[in-house]
């Protein structure tokens, strides 16, 4: 399936969110060769100093990271942007953790995925 271009561009960016940088470099690695411009993030509060410029189509973002939580930065892009596609990864919580919350995800995500289920949600989520 091959992705619309805009006057020779990309048409739809991705921000990628983790802390571990080998996680950033294997999203990057999967989602690039589809068409998307990925952008990476190690820390989310540059992701989100950077997503008003940018507007991303997505963002994944994984749910541990330190100082800010990955339904921190849900909640802060969510805010800036109301309908912003938001995917959360974790390998160490469940959907148990934003099911009380007023602003979820779009997708979950369990770590470690497939990368079959990773692309077909990310490609779902990006024609929606």
């Amino acid at each position: 399936m091959s992705l619309p271009k805009q006057k020779g561009k990309v048409q739809f960016t991705i921000f990628v969110v983790d802390d571990e940088p080998m996680l950033l470099d294997l999203a990057e690695a999967i989602l690039r060769p589809l068409g998307y411009e990925v952008r990476t993030f190690r820390d989310p509060e540059m992701a989100l100093k950077e997503f008003p410029e940018l507007h991303p189509e997505v963002v994944i973002t994984d749910y541990a990271m330190g100082r800010m939580t990955g339904m921190d930065l849900i909640r802060e892009c969510r805010r800036i942007k109301p309908g912003q596609k938001m995917v959360l990864v974790s390998g160490t919580v469940d959907e148990h953790v934003f099911s009380d919350a007023l602003v979820k995800p779009n997708q979950f995500i369990t770590k470690p995925y497939q990368v079959q289920e990773f692309t077909d949600r990310i490609r779902a989520l990006v024609a929606a």
